[in-house]
């Protein structure tokens, strides 16, 4: 099993980067935030997660350990593919956390690709991997721009256009605080992607 790859990045299509190692290639899927966090060219480090059926080897790649095994227990979900996975991977930890600790299932349906029961069956793995590994969520965020940010109404908007859960996270984070109705904020989301 690979660890971990270490090496200078290309960037492929979105989701997708090649690690040079010595000389030699590696194809890794990654997280949209994560491939958006890499510079092409420059070394880094990817966790890797091998997949492995009997038509095909992928690797999945992370910025940290505990991306790798967040999205390793995804897998292990009923009905929860690699694909899912990474979209899910690219929900900040924290917005995780929240659906958790509010037992909100909507929260996790806004994930492209997740339906309601799915969610739910994903807020379960959640809880019991957050008593098990607390550690790998990191501190629980619960201030006015972590709520700005993770408007739920927004996000549902954004993603019945199609978009994808990193760029929806990553466009509202990045939006100013000011904007305070979430029709503005769909808006502003929308002009941004």
């Amino acid at each position: 099993m690979i660890a971990h790859l270490r090496g200078a990045i290309h960037r492929l299509d979105p989701g997708e980067v090649s690690v040079d190692v010595q000389g030699v290639g590696y194809r890794v899927s990654v997280p949209v935030d994560v491939w958006e966090q890499l510079e092409e060219g420059q070394p880094a480090m990817l966790w890797i997660s091998t997949y492995v059926r009997e038509d095909r080897l992928e690797l999945f790649g992370f910025s940290d350990r505990g991306g790798r095994t967040i999205f390793e227990e995804f897998l292990k979900i009923s009905g929860i593919g690699p694909r899912m996975g990474l979209e899910l991977c690219a929900v900040p930890r924290s917005l995780l956390l929240q659906a958790t600790d509010q037992e909100d299932s909507r929260m996790l349906s806004n994930v492209k690709g997740v339906g309601k029961k799915t969610a739910e069956k994903l807020l379960l793995e959640l809880r019991s991997l957050r008593e098990r590994k607390p550690d790998i969520f990191g501190v629980p965020q619960a201030n006015a721009s972590t709520r700005h940010e993770y408007d739920q109404d927004a996000i549902a908007a954004l993603s019945s256009l199609g978009y994808d859960s990193g760029s929806i996270m990553r466009i509202l984070k990045d939006l100013p605080t000011d904007i305070q109705s979430t029709e503005a904020r769909v808006a502003a989301a929308l002009r941004s992607l």
